[in-house]
């Protein structure tokens, strides 16, 4: 499953090579090496159902799941931190699962320099000496379930309307989909948020 998810950029390519020349944001390149550029209000999630197997991996600027990007110093950004991790250590409940298909957390990774992960310090220093104006950081939070589903039939579609109420600053998800039925992009929004396998 994992060679699935490895391949899941390369055989999407044009389709982003496609979205890429109808509004590429220069400003903001995402500097973790990943399709698309780094976009406040814009996630991605590229989901793969293969057999049983069903793998979720969320790729957002944490400004839209906590609100800034910057380290987090007081209180209030450090409980930001926390419901935010907390939500997200839920993935059943965050994306509106079908009980009726069975599925079951087998395996979740969160990460993210708010998380205390550490940052790409390389990039960093390389941005200091070049005394770039956008020096700031552009913190991301990636998020990767594993699920087993007893009875995948039942996942007939993604529902992403409760992680768009959970986090409103959220305006639109860049879907990449792999199914039963080939393989799809779409945009989600929270007036459109649900996609068929």
């Amino acid at each position: 499953m994992r060679r699935l998810m490895l391949a899941l950029p390369f055989a999407l390519l044009p389709l982003v090579a496609h979205a890429h020349e109808e509004g590429h944001d220069h400003e903001h390149e995402h500097e973790h090496g990943s399709l698309g550029a780094h976009e406040h209000g814009v996630a991605r999630l590229d989901a793969a159902l293969d057999g049983q197997t069903l793998e979720l991996e969320l790729q957002s600027p944490a400004m839209n799941l906590v609100g800034f990007e910057h380290a987090a110093s007081s209180d209030a950004d450090k409980a930001k931190v926390a419901a935010a991790r907390k939500t997200l250590e839920q993935p059943l409940a965050l994306f509106s699962l079908p009980a009726a298909a069975g599925c079951k957390v087998t395996d979740q990774e969160l990460e993210s320099p708010l998380f205390g992960d550490k940052p790409d310090h390389e990039h960093s220093a390389t941005q200091a000496k070049q005394g770039d104006e956008h020096h700031h950081e552009h913190s991301e939070i990636h998020a990767h379930y594993h699920f087993t589903c007893a009875s995948p039939k039942a996942l007939d579609h993604l529902d992403l309307a409760r992680l768009f109420s959970t986090f409103p600053a959220t305006q639109k998800i860049q879907v990449q989909l792999i199914g039963p039925s080939g393989q799809q992009g779409t945009d989600l929004t929270p007036t459109h948020s649900s996609l068929k396998f």
